[in-house]
């Protein structure tokens, strides 16, 4: 059975989201989550970095609520999302304003981004409210607004992670998660999506919980950041924070203590004696 936090401090000390102590398993056997605890504060960027394998994705499924489609369950741990306990169930936390675009990202390739977009805006019955969202998503992915007649599986990489993104942002949700918005682009393509979500941050007063990889570009957009490795957070901090701490320069960002970039056989080499493990 799940333990969840009825109280609303988080809500008073600022924070959206709060996971405590979280343990998710697969099959009833795999340990993917080993008490994981992060806050994502309102209004803010907070992300979660590491490896291929590292829980990263299973820990967004577990807060959208996903798990069971994949045979996994929450087995232990605490979840509140804006001082209320979150339901083990998808809809109930896409009703209360959380979206997740997920790694895949989950576009319909034979719908043209006109009919993704409509898919995205199913949950609101108010069709005036469906259309102020297109303008949104057009406003502040213009590229979508001239493909908008085309079929999604015709459009780039980064037009159908901008799509993606629009999908889950036509509905203004007020918590938006990100599983690796930059996997297979190109860094040009890259940097402009992240600034649109800088922006909407600003803009739009959202709250991102932004999953990666790419550990540079994710901390240069983030306020906050945790590190996670097999299933467990081994290392959080500031953005500045990560970015100054010698195991993120190694075995991340690739730079040692002096600034000098090591080769991938000295970076892998290092990983395996991380001094946080």
């Amino acid at each position: 059975m799940i333990d969840i936090d009825t109280g609303a401090a988080e809500v008073a000390t600022g924070l959206l989201l709060e996971v405590s102590n979280l343990e998710v398993v697969y099959h009833d056997t795999i340990l993917a989550l080993d008490g994981v605890s992060l806050a994502v504060a309102d209004g803010g960027v907070t992300t979660v970095l590491g490896s291929n394998g590292a829980g990263k994705s299973t820990l967004m499924r577990a807060i959208t609520g996903i798990l069971e489609s994949q045979e996994g369950r929450i087995s232990k741990g605490r979840i509140a999302y804006a001082g209320k306990p979150v339901p083990p169930l998808a809809s109930t936390v896409v009703q209360q304003g959380v979206r997740l675009v997920p790694e895949n990202r989950g576009v319909f390739a034979d719908l043209t981004v006109d009919e993704n977009l409509l898919v995205g805006a199913h949950i609101l019955a108010d069709r005036r409210q469906a259309h102020d969202g297109v303008d949104l998503v057009f406003t502040y992915f213009p590229k979508l607004a001239e493909r908008r007649k085309s079929r999604a599986g015709l459009l780039s990489g980064g037009e159908q992670q901008m799509l993606a993104i629009g999908m889950a942002l036509i509905s203004r949700p007020r918590l938006l998660m990100l599983d690796e918005p930059s996997l297979g682009l190109a860094p040009l393509v890259v940097q402009q999506i992240f600034e649109v979500i800088g922006d909407l941050v600003r803009n739009e007063k959202l709250t991102i919980l932004l999953v990666e990889q790419s550990v540079g570009t994710a901390l240069d957009l983030a306020d906050y950041g945790y590190i996670m490795q097999t299933g467990r957070v081994v290392l959080e901090g500031t953005s500045q924070e990560l970015r100054d701490h010698p195991d993120v320069q190694d075995s991340y960002l690739g730079t040692g203590a002096e600034g000098t970039r090591r080769s991938f056989r000295e970076t892998k080499t290092y990983s395996k004696r991380k001094r946080w493990l």
